[in-house]
């Protein structure tokens, strides 16, 4: 089985257990990637279908291309420049296509994760409990019909009797009329009698 894939802007034809050389991609030695742009796909004259193929691959090293010198001259500038240049690679060795192996380790998986039909179950148990708690704790209180010694009193009268009012006897008070206390009027027993009171007209003969 034979596919062409796209990774780093560039298409490579694999077949499993080729090594190619890509741009550089994260990973250390040993890390598995997989490959999703897969453009064609096919065994033989026959080509199958691309819809969700991926290809499993294998990062075997990181490495750097051959160096590259590049070199700039201006003339009559005076102006030269030299610098190099090495590529990062990525060597990846093809190890399925198709997802064959992911689709048996999903299988695998999927098995582990079900539960065992023998086993019993658990949750009718723990859901009756749910619901007796809730039950109890919707239930309402009970009330105790016992009658006190002072009870309550019914009419409202009682319950909430007029406030004597502490203003009452000092507007009584107020209104009270007050002895004001009388001028004592000068004793005339031992008065000389005055200087110049008017004398006796006489009679008429």
């Amino acid at each position: 089985m034979f596919a062409v894939v796209r990774t780093g802007g560039k298409q490579y034809r694999i077949h499993p257990g080729d090594k190619i050389v890509v741009e550089k991609l994260t990973g250390n030695a040993g890390d598995h990637v997989t490959l999703g742009d897969v453009l064609l796909a096919g065994e033989g004259s026959d080509f199958r279908n691309t819809d969700g193929l991926t290809v499993d691959a294998e990062i075997v090293a990181q490495a750097k291309g051959e160096k590259v010198t590049v070199f700039k001259k201006r003339r009559r500038h005076n102006y030269r420049r030299k610098k190099g240049h090495r590529q990062q690679h990525t060597i990846l060795r093809i190890v399925s296509i198709g997802g064959a192996k992911k689709a048996a380790k999903e299988a695998a998986k999927t098995a582990a994760d079900a539960p065992d039909a023998n086993a019993p179950s658990k949750s009718p148990a723990k859901g009756k409990g749910k619901a007796a708690a809730a039950a109890e704790s919707t239930a309402p209180a009970k009330v105790d019909a016992t009658p006190t010694e002072n009870p309550a009193p019914t009419d409202q009268a009682q319950a909430n009797p007029p406030a004597q009012s502490t203003d009452a006897p000092a507007k009584a008070a107020k209104n009270k009329p007050v002895d004001k206390p009388t001028a004592k009027t000068p004793s005339t027993k031992n008065a000389a009698p005055a200087k110049g009171a008017a004398k006796k007209a006489p009679k008429g003969k």
